[in-house]
């Protein structure tokens, strides 16, 4: 259960949150939830996978791990990744859509919400969101961000892969990961964009990706597959440790 509300400097003038990143907080997953906005960031850090929601349409995940609940890239000290997704950046807000007036014509405004029973929010201790004297804390302007990059994900995520499948880019993946001479583990389930496909593109169809801002998130998607290696190296790094 959630206690979704409106966020406004009226009723939250001195709600805090919480920064870092840890279990408790629900950053021990193993994949997570990322938008094309952030693609260029992810590739160089993580692989990206596609798979299907419940309804069949294809999104857009982070690989952190190997096991259930193992996000290799958080320790005690918190998130070792140079880039966290936005996903798990954004805590306990979300965006609502408000009615707005705009030109005698109905319009849903983007809003920030809070969840205020999320375990980040806190009035004694943490980040504040507003200024004493009024106007955005420097925290809430980075949530502003990171939202901003979830909601423009998400408008763009359809049309990408619409035109990745009319492209013929998409094809499944299986992923064998060995470990060591004993341990190796199966990544399946999951599609991404062929390299070979890629490269064997027709002159008309990669400039209708260019022109639409798909073939680059195309080319990340594809080379992000390399970092599979550093989620090896990180996982016999933490074998060894324990």
């Amino acid at each position: 259960m959630t206690n979704r509300v409106l966020l406004n400097n009226v009723d939250h003038h001195d709600l805090r949150v919480i920064a870092g990143h840890s279990a408790e907080f629900g950053d021990s997953v193993n994949q997570v939830l990322i938008f094309p906005t952030e693609f260029e960031d992810i590739q160089r850090e993580y692989p990206i996978l596609f798979r299907k929601d419940a309804n069949g349409e294809f999104q857009s995940v982070a690989l952190l791990g190997l096991d259930r609940d193992e996000n290799l890239f958080l320790d005690k000290i918190g998130w070792q990744g140079r880039y966290v997704p936005a996903a798990q950046q954004r805590g306990p807000f979300s965006i609502g859509l408000a009615a707005q007036q705009w030109a005698d014509e109905p319009r849903a405004e983007p809003m920030i919400h809070v969840d205020l029973d999320h375990p980040r929010i806190s009035r004694e201790k943490g980040e504040p969101l507003f200024l004493q004297h009024g106007g955005n804390a420097p925290y809430l302007e980075h949530v502003a961000r990171t939202l901003r990059v979830i909601y423009a994900g998400l408008e763009i995520s359809k049309p990408m892969f619409a035109a990745f499948e009319q492209a013929g880019l998409i094809e499944p993946v299986r992923l064998e990961i060995k470990i060591s001479d004993t341990e190796q583990y199966d990544v399946s389930s999951y599609c991404t964009v062929g390299e070979d496909r890629l490269a064997g593109l027709d002159g008309a169809t990669l400039e209708h990706l260019n022109k639409a801002g798909f073939l680059r998130l195309a080319f990340s998607v594809a080379s992000s597959l390399r970092n599979v290696s550093r989620l090896i190296e990180l996982k016999n790094r933490r074998r060894w440790a324990s």
